[in-house]
């Protein structure tokens, strides 16, 4: 099997002169591979880059149990509603590892076809993820329509002992490993910050010269999702960042899940609209907050008995905003502990019984949604609602688990607190405070 060092060589020279080659083949050769751990004893492990290509099995596992990503135990563009089935069985408090799959590299407009797509960039077919091209081939749970399904390969759900609706899944972040040297940041037409509007409008405050992708590359007409004129932009990662305009650009890699949730809607059929992975929800889901990534904990309220949680969207980087449409994406293993917090017991934040909610080592996160329902009845995106939603949540926080008056917790927020947009490009739009927890005594 390549190892990345190998692979890295390979990709490196083909697009750099010697003393670029050099220079980032020996960032990449350097780098450690992460330790594995006894079962059950999952550390806090940093975001290393193993030296090999993570294929299903091989390479460091830190969670007691471990989640492939394979045909039967993935949906395709849907997540799970509060009647699914489990693939996994867990007790509270239990680590899980979970192998990721990126769909970047295996949708329709790409090709379906990993190997040859990631090929024509100077990928080897043995650092083509094994599971990848196993779902693109082999997927069959649903049927793909491209232009409605969402893309996400969503992995689960997982049943959590003892978890029942009114409970708090608590999702804590212990590592997040590179499966792969390579990612892949996408812009489509009609989405991201700068879409055509259906039947061709231009959204306010642009001109149709300012449309990405450019209007005349537009090709949906066709029908045929290859001809769609999308652009998706190939980045290698060398010394734990990522590569952009050969080498004219780089920025550092922070992996994180894009997409955690539990179930929340009910539907008897998989492909049921409130299903679409797309928008987030308040069981999480596409959340796309960038600072939950090795150390944070994400709270999500329970609606479900086992909780059934499910994971999907891994992401190398991603700056606030996804403004492109897609991060930096790419297919990670990453290890949660799921404990459960019951009602009363003071294991989490009093907001998370009813809305999703995020804290860092150094920060606490409240969560604000602009349609929060899901896929019903049309879908709202106005990012004001969404920032009124996660002051009020701030707000809540503050009064409730800090004991601060809440005139003075809304003086507070608009002196010190920072409210930072989570995406525009996920229908549902986001917005999420962060308040530092140095500021309280």
């Amino acid at each position: 099997m390549a190892t990345f060092g190998e692979y890295a060589a390979a990709l490196l020279r083909s697009g750099l002169g010697r003393r670029d080659f050099l220079r980032a083949a020996a960032a990449v050769g350097g780098a450690t591979a992460a330790a594995g751990t006894a079962a059950g004893t999952a550390t806090s492990a940093a975001a290393a880059v193993p030296r090999e290509v993570l294929q299903p099995g091989k390479g460091p596992i830190h969670g007691r149990h471990y989640l492939r990503s394979t045909p039967d135990q993935v949906r395709w563009g849907y997540v799970p509603s509060v009647g699914s089935s489990p693939v996994l069985r867990v007790r509270s408090g239990d680590s899980v590892t979970v192998d990721t799959v990126s769909h970047e590299g295996i949708l329709e407009d790409q090709g379906r076809d990993p190997v040859a797509y990631f090929a024509k960039h100077g990928v080897g077919r043995s650092s083509v993820l094994e599971d990848a091209v196993a779902i693109a081939r082999d997927y069959d749970r649903t049927p793909r329509n491209f232009d409605v399904d969402g893309p996400h390969v969503v992995t689960g759900p997982i049943f959590v002992d003892g978890a029942e609706p009114g409970d708090v899944l608590k999702v804590e972040m212990l590592s997040m490993l590179p499966r792969v040297p390579y990612g892949v940041v996408s812009s489509r037409h009609g989405k991201g910050a700068l879409p055509r509007l259906a039947g061709g409008g231009v959204p306010a405050g642009i001109t149709e010269a300012e449309i990405m992708p450019p209007v005349r590359t537009d090709g949906r007409s066709t029908g045929e999702p290859t001809k769609y004129g999308n652009v998706s932009v190939f980045t290698p990662i060398r010394g734990g960042r990522g590569v952009l305009s050969r080498g004219k650009v780089t920025f550092p890699i922070k992996p994180f899940m894009g997409l955690m949730g539990v179930a929340f809607a009910d539907s008897a059929s998989l492909t049921a609209p409130e299903l679409n992975s797309i928008p987030p929800t308040l069981g999480g889901g596409n959340i796309d907050i960038n600072l939950l990534g090795v150390r944070s904990t994400f709270y999500l309220p329970v609606f479900a008995d086992g909780a059934l949680f499910h994971v999907g969207d891994p992401h190398f980087a991603m700056g606030n905003g996804e403004v492109a449409l897609t991060a930096l994406e790419g297919s990670l293993r990453a290890t949660f502990r799921l404990t459960v917090c019951k009602p009363g017991s003071g294991d989490a934040p009093s907001v998370a019984f009813g809305y999703p909610f995020a804290e860092t080592p150094d920060a606490w996160v409240p969560i604000g949604l602009s349609d929060p329902d899901g896929s019903r009845n049309g879908q709202g995106n106005d990012l004001d609602i969404a920032m009124r939603r996660a002051v009020v949540n701030a707000l809540d926080f503050l009064e409730t688990d800090q004991g601060i008056d809440r005139a003075t917790a809304y003086a507070y927020l608009s002196a010190a607190a920072d409210f930072e947009v989570s995406q525009v490009v996920d229908r549902t739009t986001g917005v999420h405070a962060v308040i530092p927890k140095s500021h309280f005594s």
